[in-house]
C-alpha cells in the first residue's frame, strides 16, 4: 500500500505565512511577477542543509510566527529571521538541521532578528505547480494554497525525503557565515538606468541620508521616507521591465525600493539599483526600520555576486537533484 505523504498540519497562521521556492522566471513577458522568496539566500541555505533542491518550497513566516503541528516525524531547518522558534517549550537552534518528532508542535515568539523566517522541511512543501512554481503571489491568486496567506487548519504535504536526512541532522550553518540582519543596514546600489532623470545632487542625497520603511510597504516594494530626490523634469517614463532592488522615484521625490513581488514593467524614473548580494538585508527589514543606500560600480556588484554564490557553493555545495 503506498505510503501516506507526512503533514503539517496549521493550529495559528500567524501574521503572513505563505509557501514560497525561488520564483516563476521567464513570464514577466506575460505580466507575471517572479515572486518567490524574499530572502532567496536563506532559502537557499535552508534546502541545502537539508539537502534539498535549491528550489524546494518552503514556508516563509514574517514577524509573528504560526503554530504547526507535525503529524509524522520530519526533518527541518529553520533559517532566516530569528523569531524565537520553540518546540513543545524548547528552543529551536537556528540555521540547523533539527529533528521533530510525530506529535510535536512548532511555535514562534519574539523577533529577535530579522523580519522574515524559512522553514525549509527535508522533501520539500509539495503542491501544484503554477508556471513552474509553487511560490504564492497573493495580489494575483497565483501559486501556494489558492494563492493565499496560510489559514487556520490548512495543511502541507511533505515530498519524500533525500536519503542523506536522517544523516543530516545536527549539520549547521558555521556561525562566521551567518548574516547579521538589523534594523538599519547599508545596502549597496549601482546607478539605475534613468540616473540622468535626476539632479546633480541626487546621488549625494540618497548616499547620505537614511531612509524609514513606512507602514505601506509589503512583498511588492518599500514605499521609504526620507530625503527629497528631485528629478530634472518629469519623474515619468515609457514603462519599461523592472526587477528586484529596482529603486524607483515618483512624483512625490520618495523612493521606493521593489522586492521579490514586484510589477514586471513600471512608469518611473530608476536613480538606482540595488545589488543582489544585498538583498538579504533589505528583504529582513519590517515597517519602521530603515536603510541607508552606498553607491558602486557596475562592475563591483557583479564581482559581488560572483563571489556571494561561489562562497554559498563552497561551503553548501548544491544537491545533485
Amino acid at each position: 500500500m503506498p505510503t501516506k505523504p507526512p503533514l503539517i498540519h496549521v493550529l495559528h497562521p500567524g501574521l503572513f505565512t505563505t509557501v514560497q521556492d525561488l520564483g516563476r522566471c521567464g513570464y514577466q513577458r506575460f505580466g507575471v511577477s517572479v515572486s518567490g522568496a524574499m530572502d532567496p539566500w536563506a532559502l537557499l541555505v535552508g534546502n541545502r542543509l537539508l539537502g534539498n533542491p535549491d528550489r524546494a518550497a518552503a514556508l516563509e513566516i514574517t514577524l509573528h510566527g504560526p503554530e504547526l503541528l507535525f503529524e509524522q516525524a520530519l526533518t527541518i531547518a529553520l533559517t532566516g529571521a530569528d523569531l524565537s522558534p520553540t518546540t513543545n517549550g524548547f528552543a529551536i537552534p537556528m540555521w540547523t538541521v533539527v529533528a521533530m518528532q510525530a506529535g510535536s508542535r512548532l511555535q514562534f515568539g519574539t523577533r529577535r532578528q530579522g523580519a522574515r523566517a524559512y522553514l525549509t522541511v527535508a522533501g520539500g512543501i509539495t503542491g501544484p505547480m503554477m508556471l513552474g512554481s509553487l511560490s504564492t503571489h497573493v495580489r494575483s491568486g497565483l501559486g501556494g494554497l489558492a494563492g493565499r496567506a496560510v489559514k487556520k487548519w490548512d495543511q502541507f504535504c511533505v515530498g519524500p525525503a533525500p536519503r542523506t536526512a536522517a544523516q543530516s541532522i545536527g549539520r549547521s550553518l558555521l556561525e562566521r557565515y551567518r548574516p547579521r540582519y538589523t534594523k538599519s543596514p547599508t545596502v549597496r546600489v549601482m546607478p539605475g538606468p534613468q540616473s540622468d532623470y535626476f539632479t546633480d545632487d541626487a546621488v549625494q542625497l540618497l548616499t547620505s541620508s537614511s531612509y524609514r520603511v513606512t507602514t505601506e510597504s509589503d512583498r511588492m516594494g518599500y514605499r521609504l521616507e526620507g530625503a527629497e530626490l528631485p528629478h530634472r523634469a518629469s519623474a515619468e517614463i515609457v514603462s519599461e521591465a523592472v526587477c528586484v532592488g529596482s529603486l524607483q522615484v515618483p512624483s512625490n521625490r520618495q523612493p521606493i525600493l521593489l522586492m521579490a513581488d514586484c510589477q514586471p514593467t513600471g512608469g518611473y524614473a530608476k536613480l538606482a539599483t540595488m545589488i543582489s548580494a544585498d538583498r538579504s538585508l533589505a528583504a529582513q527589514l519590517a515597517p519602521g526600520d530603515s536603510l541607508s543606500f552606498r553607491m558602486i560600480s557596475a562592475q563591483q556588484a557583479s564581482e559581488l555576486f560572483r563571489s556571494h554564490h561561489a562562497e554559498l557553493d563552497r561551503i553548501l555545495p548544491p544537491c545533485c537533484s
